[in-house]
């Protein structure tokens, strides 16, 4: 069996002092235009929530639940760090939610409509990851809800 001998890597000299300028400097025709201000960002998020809500069903089933937690948890009259940890768990689910729809739509958009298994690994862990976030958030919505909960309807029934 022979061996191979490769010859040692290149490597690049180190940059030139301005050369990071001139690459940030240049101007990008192919890419996407960059928000101009800070308004325009905010626009651009608000409409990556928008398509989620029109398009995306589990997202807005996790709005529904987030609010009706939330709404839940100020009836209840919890504690202000109560009802702060259901809103940032539920938070926290809607985020991920935003970005499984944006990883399933880059996946969608690199393997046009053929079917890889990387693909699969990719889009079945972002649900994933919604879905722990999802039962990590009803466990501490269920932690923080129920005991009130439970004394209301108990008050209730004995009155």
């Amino acid at each position: 069996m022979s061996q191979q001998v490769s010859s040692p890597a290149k490597v690049s000299s180190p940059p030139a002092p301005n050369s990071l300028e001139t690459v940030v400097a240049k101007q990008r025709p192919l890419s996407w235009q960059i928000a101009s201000n800070l308004f325009v960002s905010f626009k651009y998020a608000w409409c990556g929530i928008s398509y989620a809500f029109l398009t995306q069903r589990n997202f807005r089933i996790h709005v529904v639940v987030g609010a009706l937690a939330i709404g839940l948890s100020v009836f209840l009259h919890l504690k202000p760090v109560e009802i702060s940890v259901i809103g940032i768990t539920s938070g926290l689910v809607l985020a991920l939610e935003l970005l499984n729809t944006a990883i399933e739509s880059i996946v969608d958009l690199t393997v046009k409509q053929t079917y890889h298994e990387l693909a699969k690994i990719a889009k079945d862990c972002a649900a994933g990851a919604v879905l722990v976030s999802a039962m990590v958030a009803v466990l501490v919505a269920a932690t923080l809800l129920l005991p009130p909960l439970f004394a209301l309807v108990l008050s209730a029934v004995h009155s």
